[in-house]
């Protein structure tokens, strides 16, 4: 996203009551984001060959992105020509800084 984009309209997005106020604009859709993510989610199984992935969350912060990316790896894993075995595990940072 370059630093001037102004984003879509909040009035084409269902925007929950309690945001309404708050929110001024949507930079990227949800959409998008699940377009990416399947994407990612396809890139990484044809790097990986057929190598064994090792899927590391950081909890907090990373859950539901991990979480739709490794369904979108699954999916792939079961309808795809190859099958790839996927270890999944979670670490929880203390601190960002």
């Amino acid at each position: 996203i370059r630093d001037d984009e102004s984003g879509y309209n909040k009035n084409l997005f269902c925007v929950p009551k309690h945001y309404e106020e708050d929110l001024e604009r949507v930079f990227i859709p949800h959409g998008l984001i699940l377009d990416r993510t399947e994407r990612l989610a396809r890139d990484i199984m044809q790097d990986m060959g057929s190598h064994h992935i090792v899927a590391l969350c950081v909890l907090k912060g990373g859950y539901k992105f991990f979480a739709d990316l490794l369904d979108h790896i699954k999916a792939l894993n079961q309808n795809g020509d190859k099958s790839v075995p996927v270890t999944v595990d979670f670490v929880r940072i203390k601190s960002y800084c």
